[in-house]
């Protein structure tokens, strides 16, 4: 098949498909309606044009009766009834664009003027390049080091911004094997048009082996639990601080009122901007440690208390030091992720 010119990219992905019939409707519903409204309009304008040999003589106003008020109903009810179906087939598209399978492989991705850098959960990284399994469901969790960019892949008809200070995502299953464009959709400088890359979608099994066959860091999780030390995280997470063991996910109560999740970009606001939520119960000790941890440091952290979330430990139904629990919310360190210690009988 000659690929020189194609009027659609490749559908590469598995929703794909419902982009595009999505878009041919609307498009087919501009359409009709764009030629019909110029088609009357020249002829009513031409018809009822007004000429110079007949003088204009207004008339008196005539109620329409029941033909007019057939007609009010029709061009009213029939494009309810079309934007009605737009609103649905746009909403279903949008929902499950948003909701990404429990099991998605998650890789992280940042945005840099003028390159994209993505590491795989092995910790193997890429530049400009992102290597995928076909049939697998991706989750991409995005940030950028400077201005907004978009990671866009024309193929499997997603795009998503990438801004600074905090994660976006999306998500895709790639089905057919291949390489793909992948652009920067968001203008952001100077060589803006030179920040693009490839996509390699590849059978499960050369994947793997072409995660064997590259070297690579420590995976996140592993990544991030070197900083949690190396930091003293532990230092206050076992005792002044909540502990991270099932923290991931659930719902954090906060000072003077009100929640929120703890998700991915909570846990990066609360490294960065310690201040900005004070959780219920618990002194504001934590310092900033903007400056002192990279995006990708921040994401290594975040990954590794995401490998805590399985911990059956409420964080928040814990006692509190000085509380009126005999023995406080403690956690051991050790070689692997910490455990917070058993509290006592009796304590909830």
């Amino acid at each position: 098949m000659d690929k020189s010119f194609q009027l659609f990219p490749d559908q590469a992905a598995l929703h794909s498909s419902s982009v595009d019939w999505l878009s041919l409707f609307l498009t087919a519903v501009t359409v009709f309606f764009s030629v019909l409204i110029a088609v009357l309009v020249i002829y009513f304008a031409i018809r009822y044009r007004r000429r110079p040999d007949v003088p204009f003589v207004p008339k008196p106003d005539a109620s329409h009766g029941h033909l007019g008020f057939t007609l009010e109903l029709t061009w009213t009810i029939i494009p309810l009834i079309i934007v009605t179906v737009m609103f649905l087939a746009g909403a279903k598209v949008f929902v499950r664009s948003q909701q990404p399978p429990r099991n998605a492989t998650e890789i992280y991705v940042e945005g840099k003027r003028w390159m994209w850098k993505t590491q795989h959960s092995t910790g193997t990284r890429e530049i400009n390049a992102l290597h995928l399994p076909a049939g697998v469901p991706v989750r991409l969790i995005m940030i950028s080091q400077d201005v907004i960019h978009d990671f866009g892949i024309p193929a499997f008809r997603i795009k998503m911004d990438v801004v600074p200070g905090r994660y976006t995502s999306e998500w895709f299953v790639p089905e057919k094997v291949g390489e793909y464009h992948l652009f920067c959709d968001q203008y952001c400088g100077t060589n803006h048009s030179k920040m693009v890359g490839t996509i390699y979608v590849m059978k499960p099994g050369d994947y793997r082996q072409w995660l064997d066959g590259h070297s690579a860091d420590d995976p996140p999780r592993v990544a991030g639990e070197k900083l949690f030390g190396q930091y003293g995280c532990i230092t206050c997470h076992s005792t002044r601080a909540p502990t991270m063991a099932g923290l991931y996910g659930r719902t954090v109560p906060l000072e003077g009122g009100g929640s929120v999740v703890a998700d991915d970009n909570y846990l990066r606001e609360s490294i960065y901007y310690p201040s900005a939520k004070i959780v219920r119960g618990y002194p504001p000790i934590m310092p900033s440690f903007r400056g002192q941890l990279t995006e990708e440091q921040v994401m290594d952290l975040v990954e590794y208390i995401k490998s805590l979330a399985g911990a059956t430990t409420d964080p928040f139904q814990l006692p509190l030091v000085g509380g009126p629990a005999t023995q406080p919310n403690r956690a051991v360190p050790g070689p692997g992720p910490f455990v917070p210690v058993q509290a006592p009988q009796g304590v909830h």
